[in-house]
């Protein structure tokens, strides 16, 4: 082990207290952060997987999400292996089970002590890795470069921000880039930042966020509500973030009579937060687990439910993407333009820049400054029926054009398993 990992390793231990003090806090918000405890610490209670497996890693809702077409992929190929799929959250481990339901397994990643990593390992022994976005860990890397299981980064993004984080450790963050048997780039921006952290084989793929299809259901359940409303025009804030919402009632007033602002709060645990931000301010507003439309009085609507994300921008006329306003760098515009929406977005889009940047150029998207900027905006929108089909359509098109990257990850993941990485037994396609 070097220096820089012993190090490392060694401040990892030195956190455990206040790793398992941290859960027990997210629980008194989330319940399920305290089940499957032992999972975190890589002791698994089901019967090790008899067929080879093939391990996924996606540490949340957005990851689990954009994993989607890639596993599906992955288990159509190789039908006879198992696909193990990682969370770190609760949320990330229920999108899975409602997308995947028995077909794939599912469990925590444990944190990066190397007996918890050995231990799953030991348990599940895949032949390959895929780790999505920005999950890189240093002492799993290694666990597995030793163990000859090849590794590839998919999806992988970041940012000049989070580059000048990893460059104040610069001797761990080369050794466990370069570590990686295959770098699958979202764009030529994140390839050359992940670059200079010593990755050795960075393939510019695209998103594959791009690659997920607004479930069928999903946009019937949407038209369904759309239709319970009425006349009255519907405006999304989604993937809202902590201070934005009371930034968007304070320009509440702006918005036109009879219109319905719909907010869904990106964290579960906020739900009731932002029910009372609501009932502090006096406003009247429903929630979607309440089962009952808003009445025709009542300006908001909490949505206060998981997994039908899609299904309210079935239900919108336009949406605005949290996490934008603020500086958090955006929630997931892709989604929205799939479901071909017109899209408002903040100014803070370092998450999904170069797609913001595309979107607004194709006319799928508009930037706006303030909260007051975004009312006004969407409000215009609203009252422009031509405008929001274009913008509509744009974004559709806008969807459509970038996909494909599921194919090119696959190429990276599929040509160093097959030839089994450096000394691991690799994995073939399923006989046709």
């Amino acid at each position: 082990m070097s220096l820089a990992r012993a190090l490392y390793t060694a401040l990892v231990y030195a956190l455990l207290p206040f790793a398992v003090a941290r859960l027990y806090w997210r629980a008194r918000r989330e319940p399920a952060y305290r089940e499957h405890l032992a999972e975190r610490f890589g002791r698994y209670a089901d019967a090790r997987p008899a067929r080879p497996v093939i391990w996924v890693h996606a540490v949340s809702v957005g990851e689990t999400r954009a994993a989607e077409p890639l596993v599906r992929e992955l288990s159509s190929r190789y039908a006879d292996h198992d696909v193990v799929m990682t969370h770190m959250t609760p949320t990330g481990r229920l999108t899975g089970a409602e997308l995947f339901g028995g077909n794939v397994r599912q469990c925590y990643l444990p944190y990066d002590y190397p007996a918890a990593v050995s231990r799953f390992l030991d348990h599940y022994r895949p032949r390959a890795g895929v780790l999505l976005e920005t999950e890189v860990w240093p002492n799993v890397v290694q666990a597995c470069r030793a163990r000859g299981v090849p590794l590839c980064l998919a999806n992988a993004r970041l940012s000049a921000k989070s580059l000048r984080g990893y460059l104040w450790w610069r001797s761990l963050s080369r050794e466990t880039f370069g570590a990686l048997s295959a770098v699958a780039a979202q764009t030529e921006a994140d390839a050359q930042r992940l670059r200079q952290l010593g990755a050795q084989r960075v393939t510019v793929t695209g998103n594959l966020k791009f690659e997920v299809s607004p479930p069928s259901g999903q946009l019937e359940l949407g038209r369904e509500w759309r239709a319970s409303l009425g006349p009255r025009a519907v405006l999304l804030a989604a993937s809202t973030r902590d201070g934005e919402e009371a930034l968007i009632l304070d320009a509440l007033p702006r918005l036109p009579d009879g219109v319905l602002l719909v907010i869904v709060p990106r964290h579960p645990r906020r739900f009731d937060e932002v029910a009372t931000l609501l009932e502090n301010r006096g406003i009247a507003y429903a929630r979607r687990t309440s089962g009952m439309p808003p009445a025709k009085a009542m300006r908001v609507l909490l949505g206060d439910s998981l997994g039908e994300m899609f299904a309210y921008y079935a239900a919108c006329d336009v949406a605005f993407v949290g996490g934008s306003l603020l500086p958090f760098g955006s929630q997931n515009l892709i989604e929205a333009c799939a479901a071909g929406k017109p899209v408002l977005i903040g100014p803070s889009t370092y998450n999904f820049a170069e797609a913001a940047e595309r979107a607004i150029a194709a006319g799928a998207a508009l930037q706006v400054s303030t909260a007051n900027e975004l009312i006004d905006r969407a409000g215009a929108l609203l009252a422009d029926s031509q405008a929001r089909a274009r913008m509509g359509e744009r974004a559709l098109e806008f969807s459509r054009a970038h996909q494909g990257a599921t194919q090119r990850v696959l190429r990276l993941i599929v040509t160093p398993a097959e030839a089994g990485g450096p000394g691991g037994a690799g994995f073939r396609p399923s006989p046709e």
